[in-house]
């Protein structure tokens, strides 16, 4: 059974492009262009990971990652940011440290990093 990945990115282009390269190595792939999106889409299926942009409009990282937490039905899924934000360590281990939170992919990123990040968490 494919694992099921939510990509939840507020740049089309981003969403579409991760979703096209997922599917191809059969991933099933569900798409939010922002955080109450995400949270919509947690009332329909929780997915086995979600890759996660750090900086959209609307609700903050934080309040979605509080809401995540909240949801006993979300403990095992992962999450991994997708972020164009230049993090210090120490920023990037505060994150870690919450509940669900897998890592980080740096965009821009390559393909091949991608799927490898995917691979290690979600299984493939």
């Amino acid at each position: 059974m494919a694992k099921n990945i939510l990509v939840v990115d507020d740049e089309p282009d981003i969403r579409e492009s991760v979703r096209q390269v997922l599917q191809t190595k059969g991933y099933a792939v569900s798409l939010a262009e922002d955080g109450q999106g995400f949270l919509d889409e947690l009332d329909k299926s929780i997915p086995d990971m979600v890759l996660l942009d750090i900086m959209m409009p609307g609700l903050t990282t934080k309040q979605i990652l509080a809401r995540v937490q909240a949801k006993p039905k979300c403990a095992g899924m992962k999450i991994m940011f997708l972020t164009a934000l230049h993090m210090t360590e120490a920023e990037k281990e505060g994150l870690l440290k919450e509940k669900n939170v897998a890592g980080f992919v740096t965009k821009p990123f390559k393909i091949a990093s991608l799927l490898e990040q995917v691979a290690k968490v979600c299984g493939k």
